[in-house]
């Protein structure tokens, strides 16, 4: 199942299947980052325009909250920008930033005790690897069914469909077991799935 996300994906994702390309995969100039670690405003606002909308949209889909994912967005700035200099490569730039964009959404889940509530675990789960409906490329729609599912439920299901993140990382992320990860995604895409066709029956079930 792959979460597609028309109306909040910036212009470099794709709609390819999985492995997901992430929303933040944007190649980054090292002349831009020579130029923001030397300290300049304009190099600092480019960085923060193309990846403004990718911080908002992974805290907003994790945090299920508007004023949570844009403290989400400012902090992970801040941090980003305050530890610029000790960035020297080795990976992706966009992949730095995406990784202390999901420790602070988390954190954000973590503070108000929220990543403790999830889908019930079953004893034999597989991945859902079933296509999604129709329904799931409206964002709006798929929004409204992201929030009825449980923050942490929700986590995994976002990290691994939209930002390409494996078990075992997801994992590490949420403090729990790859097969937590695999059980919060077969019960959670399908109950997404379910009210993504039918939201008024799925509500009452």
């Amino acid at each position: 199942m792959t979460l597609a996300m028309t109306a909040d994906a910036p212009r470099t994702a794709t709609a390819a299947p999985a492995p997901a390309r992430s929303s933040f995969a944007i190649d980054v100039p090292a002349s831009l980052l020579e130029r923001a670690r030397a300290g300049e405003h304009a190099a600092f606002e480019q960085l923060f325009r193309w990846f403004e909308r990718p911080v908002y949209t992974l805290a907003l889909r994790l945090c299920g909250d508007r004023d949570d994912a844009a403290d989400v967005l400012q902090d992970t700035m801040l941090k980003v920008f305050g530890n610029l200099r000790s960035f020297r490569g080795g990976s992706p730039f966009w992949g730095w930033l995406r990784q202390v964009a999901v420790n602070e959404a988390l954190q954000k889940l973590r503070r108000r005790r929220l990543l403790d509530d999830e889908l019930p675990m079953g004893e034999h789960e597989f991945e859902d690897l079933a296509p999604p409906p129709a329904a799931a490329a409206d964002a709006a729609t798929l929004t409204r069914a992201l929030l009825r599912l449980p923050p942490s439920t929700r986590s995994v299901l976002w990290l691994y469909h939209a930002e390409g993140y494996t078990h075992e990382e997801i994992a590490g992320l949420l403090q729990r077991t790859a097969s937590f990860s695999k059980s919060q995604l077969a019960r959670g895409g399908r109950r997404l799935r379910a009210l993504l066709e039918t939201p008024e029956e799925a509500d009452r079930g």
